[in-house]
């Protein structure tokens, strides 16, 4: 087999690569900048790789980062000679122009690497085609997984606001609203409120659910809330839904007009109104959503940290905890579950590091569907390892009615009236409080606005009684 013939050597940039090295070694903040953006394996000087990660790890255990902790980092891993000694290092130092723009020569870093993943996905595509082999469907796939993990490793997209998201709809552009001091973040429903007394700054939170009953739009309404009513900064990690549609869902909730009829553009001129007096209301929140489809603990952690000293934060969603990556501190680690603990672990301590909650989803076992009474525990959380035992507070979300039709409920409660059952009703169960009490709490649940609401009072900041109709069918 004879591939075409390329001249000269991949794309690379071997003066942006120092560049951003220098960055790191002169200037403390460059890390919080560089790592959403690049990994090791980006780099196309190997040993420029190795000094990128020895940065990478002494800042994962919270250690200065300069030439003389690199170089024992580097010596440790017996690999300081190989990557050209101090004498490197100083030289690296000493050809950086400035430490400004490090994002700049990241970027051309990252631009370089992904063509060569694509010129290697290429080839990959070539040898394939060559082989002629008999299941062409097979090829294709293969062939469409190899582009589509080059896409995902790229990082190039970052924290977006809500109102530029709205934007594309309304074409209405938001103005920043003024962070105010504030302690406890309240998630915006009484009753939990006065069980949790709020979500408590350093605290982990973690809400736990089986699949579609609604944990994404819970997590919603309490950033939602926590920024529309306390004027809190919320920094929304999505690993599994696009911001665009994070944000629609949103909107669909704020101003109580079903989801799919939004999209679609069927709304009536009522209903226009209430888009239109609901768009202005988010896009004066503080909400910023990171979509990233690949986020590792150590990029959560500059994302937050760069978000938090420029625009503040006082809140962290993850959507959701089973789909993050641990990043290369654990990549040893035997199993997915040593994984889930050692991320769980750097959640709590972001929580500490930049003194506010962090509220991470996560996907409940199969073994409650089994169970009756299906009551959550801390047992079906997924790969649980340690995620009870770092979490401060520990609530999971359930709906009965999921499992049972209102003709299996009669036949159960046979004393009961058909307008006991249980449609709508959603039970916060908090399995563990670490300060305070546990217990249950019910919420209504409007399925058409994938929303969560107080059965008696409304969530503080919501839609007027007027917008407020009944979605019950």
């Amino acid at each position: 087999m004879t591939l075409p013939a390329l001249e000269g050597l991949p794309p690379h940039d071997i003066e942006a690569e120092e560049a951003v090295l220098g960055a790191l070694l002169v200037n403390q903040e460059a890390i919080f900048h560089v790592t959403p953006i690049l990994k090791p394996v980006d780099f196309f000087r190997e040993k420029n790789g190795w000094i990128y990660e020895a940065c990478v790890d002494l800042w994962n255990r919270d250690e200065a980062i300069n030439q003389i902790t690199v170089a024992h980092e580097l010596a440790r891993k017996d690999r300081l000679e190989e990557s050209g000694g101090q004498v490197y290092l100083t030289d690296i130092i000493r050809s950086l122009p400035t430490s400004e723009g490090v994002e700049f020569y990241a970027n051309l870093v990252k631009r370089d690497a992904t063509y060569r993943g694509l010129i290697h996905s290429a080839t990959g595509m070539i040898q394939l085609a060559y082989q002629a082999p008999p299941d062409l469907d097979a090829v294709i796939r293969r062939s469409e997984e190899m582009l589509h993990r080059l896409r995902d490793g790229e990082n190039f997209r970052d924290f977006v606001h809500i109102s530029q998201l709205l934007q594309a709809y309304l074409e209405e552009d938001a103005e920043a609203i003024q962070r105010q001091a504030l302690g406890a973040i309240n998630t915006g429903f009484h009753d939990l409120d006065v069980l949790l007394g709020g979500l408590k700054r350093n605290d982990l939170v973690i809400i736990g659910a089986r699949p579609s009953v609604g944990k994404s739009s819970f997590a919603l309404g309490i950033a939602r809330n926590a920024a529309i009513v306390q004027n809190a900064s919320v920094g929304f990690f999505s690993l599994e839904m696009s911001a665009e549609q994070l944000a629609i869902r949103l909107l669909a909730s704020e101003s109580g007009v079903d989801g799919t009829r939004l999209r679609l553009g069927q709304q009536t001129e009522l209903e226009e109104r209430r888009i239109i007096r609901a768009t202005g209301e988010l896009s004066e929140a503080n909400i910023w959503f990171d979509d990233s489809p690949v986020l590792s603990v150590a990029e959560l952690r500059a994302k937050a940290r760069r978000l938090a000293g420029e625009r503040s934060l006082d809140l962290i969603v993850i959507d959701y905890l089973q789909l993050m990556q641990a990043d290369s501190v654990s990549s040893s680690r035997e199993n997915r579950v040593q994984e889930i603990s050692f991320i769980s672990r750097m959640l709590k301590g972001i929580a500490r590091e930049l003194d506010i909650p962090v509220i991470a989803l996560a996907q409940l076992s199969r073994a409650i569907e089994n169970r009756h009474p299906r009551t959550p525990m801390l047992s079906d959380l997924r790969d649980s390892g340690s995620i009870e035992q770092d979490a401060d507070v520990v609530m999971f979300l359930s709906r009965e009615e999921m499992y049972v039709t209102p003709e299996q409920w009669a036949q159960q409660h046979p004393d009961m009236p058909e307008s006991a059952y249980p449609r709508g009703v959603a039970t916060v169960h908090v399995a563990k409080h670490r300060n305070g009490p546990t217990g249950d709490v019910e919420l209504r649940f409007r399925h058409r606005l994938a929303r969560f609401e107080d059965w008696v009072l409304h969530t503080p900041g919501g839609p007027a009684p007027e917008d407020d109709f009944e979605d019950f069918q």
